[in-house]
């Protein structure tokens, strides 16, 4: 009976340790292997602009309102990226922010006039209730995010 018991106790703590391991799964299973760092995508964007990639990163943020991006810190200080996806197709809860995330996903540009850049920083400042000035806005951006289709968060 004691090493039926044990033998029980022993795969209750296996698969908890093993699912505890696989993180939270939002979207599509993961299938690339390799890792891009988010650096290189920073570094050279044109480079992987419409390329799948798989990137590793701290949460640094999520979308207050519908969870509907989040941001990565990247292996290189001061720099993160952008992880987008369709709302209501995966939803980041705000928790998952300061853990580990691995995201697969497809590399895009966004450029902005320096109109559209002001009314796009103008709503990114309502979104986290900061202050914001038009004329921090220099002139036309053009931006770099990753379409999110997977992602497991630890």
């Amino acid at each position: 009976m004691k090493k039926t018991m044990l033998a029980i106790l022993f795969f209750v703590i296996s698969i908890s340790y093993i699912h505890a391991g696989n993180g939270n799964k939002y979207g599509k299973e993961i299938t690339l292997k390799e890792k891009t760092k988010i650096s290189s995508i920073l570094a050279e964007p044109q480079k992987y602009v419409g390329k799948t990639v798989l990137v590793e990163g701290t949460v640094v943020a999520v979308c207050e309102k519908r969870g509907c991006w989040m941001e990565l810190a990247s292996d290189e200080k001061f720099q993160k990226i952008k992880i987008k996806v369709k709302d209501g197709e995966i939803v980041f809860p705000l928790e998952e922010s300061g853990k580990t995330a691995l995201v697969e996903g497809t590399v895009y540009e966004i450029k902005m006039t320096k109109e559209q850049a002001i009314e796009a920083a103008k709503h990114e400042a309502e979104e986290h209730g900061t202050k914001f000035d038009p004329a921090s806005v220099k002139g036309p951006v053009t931006l770099y995010q990753i379409k999110g289709l997977g992602a497991v968060i630890k």
